[in-house]
């Protein structure tokens, strides 16, 4: 009796072990960020030839950032991306999506004649439960990364390119 409380009482810090690791290896939110910045928003795209692809463009305005912060990645829709600075005060997360993809799979009861097909990449799971119009970024500031959470995105609309002209015959 004696040996089963013993085991109980291990398998129980055990679990309350693994339960404390978790709980502080969770991003935390800061409340505040040492920069500035403008009406943050999204645009959807899609190319305008069958396979070249479309995806959500995520706009981050940078009024000003006097302590010269890093930003880093961009947490948004489900997905994570890398901020792309496309100048000092505007930078771009890019995310794909799985509409109007190039899609060059061969299907076959030959093992052999689908060697070269490429395996379906799975999305890994953000470690944030955001809104439609959330989104976290992340930065360096000194050595650490933090974390921070943009609210009321914008959607713009798409926007809309007239098609060529057509040929006259």
């Amino acid at each position: 009796m004696k040996k089963i409380k013993q085991t109980s009482l291990f398998l129980l810090l055990f679990i309350l072990v693994i339960f404390i690791s978790k709980c502080s290896s969770a991003q935390k939110l800061q409340g505040k960020i040492p920069l500035e910045t403008g009406i943050v928003y999204y645009q959807t795209w899609i190319a305008g030839i069958k396979g070249g692809g479309s995806g959500v463009n995520l706009y981050i305005p940078i009024i000003s950032n006097a302590n010269k912060i890093e930003l880093d990645s961009v947490y948004f829709h489900g997905k994570a991306a890398k901020l792309e600075a496309y100048s000092d005060s505007l930078f771009i997360g890019r995310f794909k999506t799985n509409i109007n993809q190039k899609k060059d799979m061969i299907l076959s009861s030959d093992p052999l004649q689908e060697y070269g097909n490429q395996v379906p990449k799975l999305e890994k799971e953000i470690p944030f439960k955001l809104k439609e119009n959330q989104c976290v970024i992340s930065y360096k500031e000194g050595n650490k990364i933090k974390y921070y959470k943009i609210e009321n995105i914008k959607k713009k609309e798409l926007p809309a390119y007239p098609s060529a002209p057509h040929k006259k015959e």
